[in-house]
């Protein structure tokens, strides 16, 4: 034995692990063949490594169906890890108990326990005379079986069943250690994305940029060939992906069928019927709700993959009429290869992907929820600000007012007592009250203008002829400028706050006045075009 498990444990890799573990069993029983036989989710076997003698034609490859090893079947494989059936042609032999008779004895863990009639009747179709198994346990699960067959009767005896027993047990510990080792370089790759991506999430103040626009993005947290990201009223798409319109209905049906937080598949157009017209892209989705009410999702698709499975035989029960006209289920007769060829599948999720995915989605969630507070705090401290602009605004208008009313007042006096002033003197002081109403009037539309960012702006029909006409007047009063020329050409009317209007041209007409007034002639010209559904001035000076 000490032989056998040197030998066995030599293989540098799986594949070579589980040949070499076929051949020494061999030696060790010498059946005509010896075949490792490994067990997918859905309970389907397929032969891994075989060892024959030369004259049998080869199973390796090939599946059988679920249905030839039942579930109830596999959960006794786990508790005896051996089974022998020396000869299928000898009958069973009934035990005698002194249980009441109507208990059925419990044989589960008895080495000579009888197997199904059916079981039987399936060696026989195939030819086998006898049988014999090993259990291969890989983290208290069945992984699969050693299956040996010999074309006529062999007994093996308690020794060579126990040395097979204990390669099996062998096996099944390498077996364990050998497939982590080939899954940690994956795993680790998919562990160092997480974490990267976990950094850009914290780091990074946008999120799709954070998810989809660095080095590392979604897709690479998991296995797939593309990933998408609906996010803030946005589709951001990394690697291969169905269309934007395509993607709308997946999210529409997603919006009704996801009930979990993570729906993952590998045969999503079963499910969804549409997506066959792009099953090469999409075969294979996971899902993950961000938000349901905001229809926020993490999506990433992995693309059809055509397998060619090789069935033992065509994997149905049949079922058969015996004399008695009572109708029983009959294993195949026929176990000649028939070909399977599966479409609108991916590979499958793995449980590290979905752990992943989760992983990634409760980082999001924090950083979401963290950046909401930071905005209820930006928005209370907003609030704040307006109320002390509110205060601020009014204190200013109060304070300047004062002045203004005492320079109107004054003003006003002399109009009206003062009978000396000359028709120049009037003139000036005519100006002065219309100042002060101008500037009474801007301190309201500066408190008007506080509350512009809470309420809307009502635009009005603006006569720019007119206002342009008044600005003039106002600016060649107070700058005074020798040989200017100011000119205006077309005048269109435009829509806007007047207030605002007046200030943003007077603020334009007194910078173009002041700069020009070196050149000789000052020149200044005003005009408007047209251009579709926009009007645009410009004010021009030679300064």
């Amino acid at each position: 034995i000490g032989k056998s498990v040197s030998g066995i444990l030599s293989g540098k890799n799986l594949q070579s692990l589980l040949y070499n573990a076929a051949a020494e069993i061999q030696k060790v029983i010498r059946y005509d063949r010896v075949m490792v036989y490994k067990f997918d989710e859905e309970g389907h076997g397929r032969v891994v490594s075989e060892v024959k003698s030369d004259e049998l034609e080869p199973f390796l490859d090939l599946y059988y169906p679920a249905s030839d090893i039942p579930k109830q079947a596999r959960e006794l494989y786990k508790i005896n890890l051996t089974r022998i059936i020396a000869d299928v042609n000898v009958a069973d032999s009934a035990i005698i108990t002194f249980q009441n008779g109507n208990t059925p004895l419990d044989l589960s863990h008895s080495a000579l326990r009888a197997v199904s009639p059916i079981h039987i009747q399936y060696l026989k179709n195939m030819g086998v005379a006898s049988s014999f198994s090993i259990s291969l346990m890989a983290k208290g699960e069945l992984w699969g079986l050693v299956a040996c067959h010999n074309y006529t009767p062999r007994f093996i005896d308690y020794k060579a069943r126990d040395a097979a027993k204990l390669i099996g047990q062998i096996l099944s510990s390498a077996l364990e250690y050998r497939q982590e080792e080939e899954d940690t370089e994956m795993l680790h790759t998919l562990d160092l994305a997480a974490a990267e991506l976990s950094r850009q999430i914290k780091s990074e103040e946008n999120i799709t940029n954070a998810l989809t626009g660095q080095a590392i993005t979604i897709q690479q947290l998991t296995q797939a060939t593309g990933a998408v990201l609906v996010f803030n009223h946005t589709i951001s798409r990394v690697g291969t992906t169905p269309d934007d319109e395509q993607l709308k209905e997946i999210i529409a049906w997603l919006q009704t069928n996801q009930q979990d937080t993570v729906y993952y598949t590998n045969h999503f157009p079963q499910v969804f019927l549409p997506a066959k017209k792009y099953s090469s892209i999409a075969s294979g989705i996971l899902a993950c709700i961000i938000s349901k009410e905001m229809g926020e999702w993490m999506i990433w698709f992995k693309p059809e993959k055509i397998a060619s499975i090789t069935w033992a035989g065509k994997p149905e029960k049949l079922v058969e009429q015996q004399e008695n006209g009572l109708i029983q289920l009959s294993p195949r007769k026929s176990f000649e290869a028939w070909t399977e060829i599966v479409q609108n599948t991916s590979e499958k999720w793995s449980i590290k992907e979905v752990s992943l995915v989760v992983k990634i989605r409760e980082e999001l969630m924090d950083t979401i929820n963290r950046k909401a507070n930071e905005i209820r705090s930006l928005n209370d401290r907003l609030r704040l600000a307006y109320d002390e602009l509110d205060t601020f605004t009014y204190t200013i208008s109060h304070d300047l007012r004062t002045p203004l009313s005492a320079v109107k007042s004054y003003s006003e006096l002399l109009l009206t007592t003062n009978k000396s002033l000359d028709d120049n003197a009037k003139k000036i002081l005519n100006r002065v009250v219309a100042g002060a109403d101008k500037m009474n009037f801007l301190i309201k539309e500066i408190l008007n203008y506080a509350r512009v960012g809470r309420s809307d702006i009502e635009p009005v029909k603006i006569d720019m002829q007119l206002l342009l006409e008044d600005l003039k007047q106002e600016v060649i009063t107070a700058l005074k400028p020798p040989n200017l020329e100011l000119t205006f050409g077309n005048l269109p009317d435009i829509l806007g706050d007047k207030t605002m209007i007046e200030q943003v041209f007077t603020n334009l007409l007194n910078n173009a006045v002041k700069y020009s007034s070196k050149s000789n002639p000052s020149k200044v010209k005003v005009e408007g075009v047209i251009n579709k559904n926009e009007t645009i001035y410009s004010v021009a000076d030679n300064g």
